[in-house]
């Protein structure tokens, strides 16, 4: 799975459903959290639930659902809701470690066979840094997480509320103060550690996409895949920063081009540069997405 734009749509807006469905988001996040006042619940879960079930041949474009969260009476009546309509995953928000993930994915395997669908074949996205408690656990994943999870983001406005911060911005700066880099950095290296995908997290200002676009080329140079957009807006400046170049792209061929003429070689010069294992798997990595989105 290689999804560079997720792009959160409300779950009760038929709108800005049939929107997303149009734009070049590489999957869509319709969602039942954030987005939908607590009286709204029941009509957005049957919006998406139909929404779904209109769309079942989604060529390039996945749908993927955001539930409450498991600690609230919310979660399993959204889960209930839509399933029917087969979606691709579920995004699990205000993780608070593995345990949660893997009890969710015990609620998909009981929900997949009441609906006909294939064991396992809902997957699972968690938002791994929104309450205190998940900067703690983050070892639970690699003791132990259903392979429905195929991957982490994280999440700075609901960790600032859970510690009670003002801000998650440093002092006169536009810069993450250090509890969210710590967010950042651990979500990333336990994706990686765990082989699931790392989707860098929201940038809330949607009309600065001057700003978006450096955050997306930070997000890639540290190993994110990805990103989640809050606005249709931000899904071009998501797709292109997140797709090689075609200098990339040659660069990286002459990388892995030269290595297989030297079969056996740890360590090779190119273009003034000394080359070893890692540049080769970082030029293999480059190759494959060029590949995907057809570079």
């Amino acid at each position: 799975m290689i999804i560079r734009s997720w792009l959160f749509v409300p779950g009760d807006s038929e709108r800005k459903l049939e929107r997303g469905r149009q734009n070049e988001a590489d999957a869509l996040i319709l969602d039942l959290e954030d987005a939908v006042s607590d009286e709204r619940q029941d009509l957005a879960r049957d919006m998406v639930r139909d929404f779904l079930i209109a769309n079942p041949g989604r060529g390039v474009q996945q749908f993927w659902v955001r539930i409450n969260p498991l600690d609230t009476e919310l979660s399993l009546p959204d889960l209930a809701a839509v399933m029917p309509g087969a979606p691709d995953g579920i995004v699990l928000p205000k993780v608070y470690s593995a345990a949660d993930v893997n009890t969710l994915s015990n609620y998909l395997a009981a929900l997949e066979v009441r609906e006909g669908l294939v064991h396992g074949s809902t997957k699972i996205i968690c938002v791994a840094t929104e309450t205190a408690a998940s900067l703690l656990t983050f070892k639970t994943y690699l003791e132990g997480v259903d392979g429905r999870l195929v991957g982490m983001t994280w999440g700075g406005e609901d960790l600032a509320a859970s510690l009670g911060a003002s801000t998650n911005r440093r002092p006169g700066t536009s810069e993450y103060d250090d509890p969210y880099v710590m967010a950042r950095s651990l979500c990333l290296a336990t994706a990686r550690a765990i082989d699931v995908q790392p989707i860098g997290g929201v940038y809330v200002d949607f009309r600065d996409s001057t700003g978006l676009e450096e955050e997306c080329l930070r997000d890639r140079q540290s190993g994110f895949v990805g990103k989640v957009a809050i606005h249709p807006a931000q899904v071009e400046v998501i797709n292109r920063s997140f797709t090689p170049s075609v200098e990339e792209v040659k660069n990286a061929q002459k990388i892995v081009e030269i290595f297989r003429k030297n079969p056996g070689v740890g360590t090779i010069g190119l273009d003034g540069k000394m080359l070893d294992m890692p540049h080769l798997k970082q030029a293999e990595n480059v190759i494959r997405m060029a590949e995907h989105y057809d570079v």
